[in-house]
């Protein structure tokens, strides 16, 4: 998986266990260290462990492995490291107090939310449709 579509994937499963303020943020030219963050707040320690599995959990199904986790035993703020993408669970206090949106304030950010996700999928589902209708009346020639 493209570390893109792997950082996007990360968001929606986030925004699935009903995580805040959900962003991307795009380091490839800023930094070597990995290509893209993903940053998001959960209201309780309970809600924030219950993101890290989840998306430790879905990704692995899909054969994608975490390289390491840090903080999983004080749930103020997880770390998920897939090398080309890191993923930034926090409690809001600690959000707030590591600023790192701040701190990266020079990359590229996408913030995620229900809406959209809803968007993007509702477009595919449109060009999806179109491809099907196009290719409704192309007939296939035996070689």
């Amino acid at each position: 998986m493209r570390p893109k579509t792997l950082a996007k994937r990360a968001a929606k499963l986030a925004l699935e266990k009903k995580a805040e303020d959900i962003v991307i943020a795009d380091l490839r030219k800023l930094t070597t260290i990995t290509d893209f963050f993903v940053i998001c707040s959960a209201e309780s320690s309970v809600q924030l462990k219950a993101i890290v599995d989840h998306i430790v959990e879905e990704l692995e199904k899909k054969g994608i492995k975490a390289w390491h986790i840090e903080g999983y035993t004080n749930l103020t703020w997880v770390l998920i490291d897939y090398v080309d993408v890191v993923v930034h669970i926090f409690l809001k206090p600690a959000r707030e107090f590591y600023g790192l949106e701040r701190f990266w304030g020079d990359a590229k950010f996408e913030y995620i939310t229900e809406d959209s996700i809803s968007k993007k999928s509702k477009l595919k589902r449109e060009v999806d449709r179109e491809n099907v209708s196009i290719s409704e009346g192309v007939s296939k020639k035996k070689a």
